[in-house]
């Protein structure tokens, strides 16, 4: 282990490459975090709420403990392992050599082996996009601890970026893992201080709480949801307080544009919410890799 180690610390090129093969494969598995945690946290709330009406049923405690007992076992085991990954039309399960990053989408040209429904181009380019963002994490940082940090929040900003467009949702699930490394990666500056992650992570919160209150104070109406003031704390702890501003500039701008984009192409209704996750998400990526270059030229265009 050691040897490999220290083979990929002397070889930028094969670091870089292992880190796009074991994120091709990531990706693969991304593609069913998208779809199913969202399953699993929709399924978990009705166990919930089924479970409050149960107790509130006037019934005794020996059949209500009956009719619970009999609700559990017919609940279907979904996880993000099992059941195995099918196809939805003829419900042929997917064999290994199916299920190869990119290329088994290649070979199979796009389709089913079974039924030929057509299988949606995005699982590719989730696969792809997560090898190829890695890769250049990889690059950028080089090898070590900060590479590796950056790769795995890079994977999670991905799945939280597709879960948001999907379902308007920002799993917890997500965001405090990713706002609890920034916390501790701060512990040895390994992108910023332990008080500028402190306070990126309370004021990326606090900023967005602010305006979610504020517009609901004015307006009656919800703005966004909470998952964003968590992703941008999350975003804050990774990359400190004095680059909030770039984040929420750049998914502001270009959340704006899109909104703007879908409105008159799509002719949809300006009152349909839109997700800002995927723009805080892209920003703040962004802003973790390329920071103080970002922050130089906005002054350069400011003080030409």
């Amino acid at each position: 282990m050691h040897s490999s180690l220290q083979l990929m610390a002397d070889n930028p090129a094969l670091f870089i490459s292992v880190v796009f093969i074991i994120s091709l494969l990531v990706g693969s598995f991304l593609n069913v975090v998208i779809y199913r945690l969202p399953v699993m946290m929709e399924r978990g709330w009705k166990a919930e709420i089924d479970e409050y009406l149960l107790s509130q049923k006037e019934a005794s405690q020996a059949s209500g403990s009956q009719t619970k007992g009999a609700a559990l076992s017919t609940t279907e085991t979904f996880n993000l392992v099992k059941p195995d990954s099918t196809c939805p039309k003829c419900q042929h399960k997917i064999k290994p050599w199916e299920n190869i990053p990119v290329l088994s989408w290649l070979v199979l040209g796009g389709k089913c082996s079974q039924c030929k429904l057509p299988i949606p181009i995005r699982y590719p380019l989730v696969e792809l996009a997560t090898g190829l963002l890695s890769a250049l994490v990889a690059w950028h940082f080089g090898f070590g601890l900060a590479a590796v940090a950056a790769v795995v929040a890079t994977w999670l900003l991905i799945a939280m970026t597709f879960i948001d467009l999907d379902t308007m949702l920002l799993p917890d699930q997500l965001t405090l893992p990713l706002l609890w490394m920034g916390l501790l990666l701060s512990i040895n500056s390994s992108f910023v201080t332990p008080t500028d992650a402190i306070i990126g992570a309370a004021v990326g919160y606090l900023s967005l709480w602010s305006l979610y209150w504020a517009f609901k104070l004015l307006t009656g109406k919800e703005g966004m949801g909470y998952g964003d003031f968590k992703l941008l704390a999350a975003i804050g702890a990774w990359v400190g307080w004095q680059h909030l501003p770039v984040v929420i500039l750049l998914s502001s701008f270009v959340g704006a544009v899109v909104g703007i984009s879908l409105l008159t192409m799509q002719g949809k209704d300006k009152s349909q919410p839109i997700p800002f996750g995927p723009y805080l998400a892209a920003a703040g990526w962004l802003t973790l890799m390329f920071g103080d270059w970002l922050v130089a030229q906005y002054w350069v265009l400011i003080l030409p």
